[in-house]
């Protein structure tokens, strides 16, 4: 049976499969905006139903709509089990779309700005989110991640984290200060996932649905789909349940604005993949 929780940090327990917000105030950085009603009820439903790991970002929204305005005015007073993960560095354009990244003297007032926001005293985690749209290396984050460690050596900051990195900056990151989770666009990088599992780091795929297990292969696309048919679930339900079977310290945080979706989501962490099930969808025979 899949593990249902992690211990983020060794102190913080929370439900593997979480909410990202990035969804709530837009479908897309550029498209329209969703009325922010309908956020804050897909918000207060998720709490209902059991998710205590919010992921969320200063950059995610427009114009007025904001997806940590609306954490804040849906869930506050959060409750004390209820853990918010934000990231911090990318800097929206003229468009909105985060097409630049803080230099160290610009993360602090970033931080601060997701302490407003959100109407916190102290963020849960704050991942520092590297890199533009294009994946993750080729340049140093030791100098940036230094700042965050100094914010959480002054306690704004509980737990740290990176995001959109290789396993080199993972470690560049570790022997600044402790990192308690890595979130990145899912990928077969075992080296990273496995450095995860033995630091005890929780591991959490952003895009979860595009790019998850298998990404959008037309092989594993109709593999999905034929266990899918067979368990009576869809195929979403089957990506965050093969995500979830891939390690315990694998977290889904899949997003939306729509609250039938969100229930479709939720089910899967009840949607149990039995060895066949497993097998199928790596493409190898059972044992």
């Amino acid at each position: 049976m899949t593990t249902t929780t992690f211990t983020l940090g060794g102190d913080l327990t929370i439900n593997r499969l979480g909410f990202g917000a990035m969804r709530l105030a837009t479908g897309t950085f550029d498209g329209p905006t969703r009325a922010p009603a309908t956020g804050a009820a897909v918000l207060r439903r998720a709490v209902e139903r059991g998710v205590n790991h919010i992921d969320t970002a200063g950059f995610y929204g427009r114009g007025a709509v904001r997806a940590n305005e609306l954490i804040r005015t849906a869930l506050a007073p959060y409750r004390d089990d209820l853990v918010i993960a934000t990231k911090v560095g990318p800097l929206p354009g003229a468009d909105g779309v985060p097409s630049g990244q803080a230099g160290p003297g610009g993360l602090r007032a970033l931080v601060e700005a997701d302490l407003r926001a959100l109407g916190l005293e102290r963020l849960d985690l704050v991942h520092l989110r590297v890199g533009g749209m294009t994946g993750p290396g080729g340049e140093s984050i030791a100098e940036r991640f230094a700042v965050l460690a100094e914010l959480r050596a002054e306690g704004l900051i509980r737990h740290l984290g990176v995001s959109n990195v290789d396993a080199a900056q993972l470690a560049e990151a570790r022997a600044i200060a402790p990192v308690s989770a890595v979130q990145n666009r899912y990928s077969d990088d075992m080296e990273l996932l496995a450095a995860c599992e033995d630091g005890g780091i929780a591991y959490t795929p952003y895009f979860p649905l595009g790019g998850g297990p298998g990404g959008t292969h037309p092989d594993t696309t109709d593999r999905i789909a034929e266990v899918a048919a067979r368990l009576g679930a869809s195929v979403a339900q089957v990506r965050i349940a093969w995500l979830l079977a891939r390690a315990p310290s694998v977290l889904a945080i899949p997003g939306t604005g729509s609250l039938p979706h969100l229930e479709e989501n939720l089910a899967a962490g009840e949607l149990l993949l039995s060895e066949k099930d497993l097998a199928d969808l790596n493409g190898r025979p059972v044992g």
